[in-house]
């Protein structure tokens, strides 16, 4: 006898009977939507980093654990009778359906393009029409905002809040007229950074870093590169050299308190070598 397979309905049930305050979880009833927040933002990172670590029999699991955050909010706007799980379906489908006039020109779930196949609509455009109705249901949302930044989350990351904030004010005309006068610009940061510290005031000299990570942030957006993906993928790489640093000195018996800083740079340094062979490698058999 196959094992049941669990279906949406259930889990929302799941997530009704862990909040009730008499047979429920104390854990889960103890929660609100402050203190989900946090969690959120957690499952979001590790469904990222087992994506990016090819990790997809993981990846199930991560998404669950992601998708289940959006059940616990829907659970608490029903519990106030705010709105409810199905609420965010419907919301969702008829935004997308709103934003895809290329698919669904009629606007509907029936309604199909015809005579034009996915390859042969330009991509450009599609990205284009797709920001001209964001900023149509922005305007619709907030008429009354004081501000074209008003609605960038502030629980963003820096990275991501920063690309958001700069692509934001770039829309409007605030920008550099090409990529060189952002390099110009991460070149004033970092002296601005270089005169504080000669100036002994280091508190000036971090508000100034600030101002050179969101110039690199500038740079990174006028190469259409996401920012905090960037970062990541340099982490992975930082990681993954120092580990072999840390293994070439374990088989020399040294410890890395040990090796002082030209013999671990000596390892970092074949670290990096062996990485551009094997890179040299993997892409001459591609062409083969």
């Amino acid at each position: 006898m196959s094992e049941r397979r669990y279906g949406l309905d259930d889990l929302l049930t799941l997530m009704a009977v862990l909040r009730d305050p008499e047979r429920g979880c104390p854990w889960d009833v103890r929660q609100d939507w402050d203190t989900i927040v946090p969690h959120t933002l957690e499952e979001a990172y590790e469904v990222a980093d087992a994506i990016e670590r090819r990790a997809f029999e993981e990846l199930p699991g991560e998404l669950g654990d992601l998708l289940f955050q959006v059940v616990y909010y829907s659970q608490f706007a029903a519990e106030e009778q705010r709105f409810d799980f199905h609420d965010v379906v419907h919301t969702l489908t008829a935004k997308m359906l709103h934003r895809h006039p290329h698919v669904f020109p009629d606007g509907t779930l029936a309604s199909r393009r015809e005579g034009v196949s996915a390859a042969e609509v330009e991509t450009r455009q599609v990205h284009s029409r797709w920001e001209a109705l964001k900023a149509e249901e922005r305007d619709a949302r907030a008429s009354d905002a004081a501000s074209v930044l008003d609605d960038v989350p502030r629980t963003l990351p820096a990275l991501s809040r920063a690309a958001k904030l700069s692509k934001r004010a770039a829309r409007e005309g605030f920008d550099w007229p090409d990529t060189r006068g952002v390099i110009a610009k991460l070149r004033e940061e970092l002296d601005e950074v270089e005169a504080a510290l000669a100036a002994g005031e280091r508190e000036h000299a971090a508000e100034e870093v600030g101002d050179l990570l969101f110039a690199t942030v500038n740079l990174a957006r006028t190469l259409e590169a996401d920012p905090e993906r960037c970062l990541r993928a340099t982490n992975g790489k930082f990681e993954r050299r120092f580990r072999q640093v840390e293994a070439a000195l374990a088989g020399e018996g040294t410890s890395l308190a040990e090796a002082g800083l030209a013999r671990m740079e000596q390892h970092w340094q074949a670290a990096k070598r062996r990485e551009a062979t094997s890179t040299t490698r993997s892409e001459g058999e591609s062409r083969k």
